[in-house]
């Protein structure tokens, strides 16, 4: 019998999602100064405040409220009329030194032997519903979303539009898992107050959704399987209560953290429960989700599986992974069990945290881009960036951002696993 299955994905001005691009924008900061820096930063949002705490240990310093006002700004909140821009928010700073307990256990003064900066297990996923190997029910809602945004900032048309907003897709799957058509999509957004009836507002909205809006997302479609899934019988539920004047941080608190499905597989494969942003990549909550993702995209790209989950775990200290667990639920194309294919994993990837920070690059400052829209199925590409401070000279960094994106080891995969390409 077919099935429904949803993901959903919020903008950048969602209050959650402005938290943890404040969070990334102050470790990108501290590592375009400092790539050393050990930085633990969570940040709540609401009407007109900010809250910066957490934990870092640096030799550099810097303007939390600059770096906190500028993202604000950048993503789209400056009207006072908001209830929260990036002007006159208020912002407290509770920063203070990481815990000597927890660095002894990470700078131990082995490179290669530097310690998990946390116990936990995290997951990696990859399936071939799409071209970027990621569940089409998240793709499609990242790009909804992706674009609206996009036609905000042109500022041509929807013009009503405000920065919070959110979506959901909803695809049918047949008996065998294959994605064969969309269901339902959900769009709702923040918005002006344009129009003195509700109802003819809302009307106006889902107008534009249907002939503004998912045109263009369609039009971003290359994939002629996913094109298909879209059929006259969508249900659009735009809106749905009617209004959604008041939003972002003066509508709901947004902390750090609380959004780590939109942020990986939308509901599919597995998540281990630690968030992303905010955390420099000595935290495996981080590092090893991005490593897991890697080898699960890789491996699915190599013809090992149509899709694979992958788990890592550490314990707080140690430099070998505790265990690597591999599921291909039943859809493996090599003669080998799950256990076999974790085995040979483990072999080929090297998951101490300091290997994956050399294999991925994750010194970098280049985890603001990540903080919404999605950490897993990104473009891989090498963007300048600037960094300014008042305490430093300017710097322009090339940074090539979503290293684990990179289909750079399916050859080897192939060899390995006995696959002809």
């Amino acid at each position: 019998m077919s099935y429904l299955f949803s993901s959903e994905s919020v903008s950048e001005g969602h209050p959650d999602k402005v938290a943890d691009q404040i969070s990334d924008a102050i470790l990108d900061q501290f590592l375009a100064y400092d790539s050393h820096a050990r930085v633990a930063v969570e940040t709540l949002v609401t009407t007109g405040q900010v809250v910066i705490a957490g934990e870092v240990r640096s030799e550099e310093y810097i303007d939390l409220q600059t770096m906190a006002r500028r993202t604000i700004k950048k993503i789209g909140y400056t009207k006072s009329e908001y209830q929260f821009d990036g002007d006159s928010c208020g912002i407290l700073n509770a920063i203070h030194e990481q815990s000597d307990d927890i660095n002894r256990g990470v700078d131990n003064g082995m490179a290669d032997g530097q310690g998990a900066g946390d116990q936990g297990m995290m997951f990696g996923y990859a399936c071939n519903e799409t071209e970027n190997y990621m569940p089409v029910t998240l793709d499609l809602a990242q790009l909804i979303m992706r674009t609206l945004a996009d036609i905000r900032k042109e500022g041509k048309e929807m013009t009503y539009l405000r920065p919070d907003s959110k979506s959901q897709v909803t695809v049918e799957y047949g008996d065998d898992g294959t994605p064969l058509r969309i269901t339902t999509i959900v769009v709702s957004t923040q918005h002006d107050e344009f129009d003195t009836d509700d109802e003819r507002m809302r009307q106006r909205i889902e107008d534009d959704v249907k002939g503004i809006l998912m045109p263009r997302v369609k039009e971003q479609i290359h994939s002629d399987k996913v094109l298909a899934l879209f059929n006259d019988d969508i249900k659009y539920l735009v809106n749905p209560t009617g209004k959604f004047v008041i939003g972002g941080p003066n509508g709901d608190t947004g902390l750090t953290g609380r959004k780590i499905i939109v942020d990986t597989y939308g509901g599919r494969g597995a998540h281990g429960g630690g968030a992303f942003s905010g955390k420099d990549s000595s935290k495996v909550d981080r590092s090893a989700a991005y490593a897991a993702r890697h080898i699960a995209k890789n491996m699915v790209a190599a013809g090992v599986a149509d899709e694979m989950l992958v788990q890592v775990s550490y314990a707080i200290g140690k430099a070998e992974p505790v265990s690597v667990y591999v599921n291909t639920y039943g859809k493996s194309h090599v003669s080998m069990s799950d256990g076999e294919i974790a085995a040979q994993v483990s072999k080929m990837f090297d998951l101490r945290p300091s290997a994956i920070e050399r294999e991925l690059k994750l010194r970098q400052p280049m985890y603001l881009e990540t903080a919404a829209y999605g950490h897993m199925g990104r473009k891989n590409e090498v963007v300048k960036k600037t960094f300014t401070s008042r305490y430093h000279e300017e710097k322009t960094i090339d940074v090539e951002l979503f290293t684990w994106e990179k289909l750079d080891k399916v050859d080897e995969i192939r060899r390995a696993f006995s696959i002809k390409g």
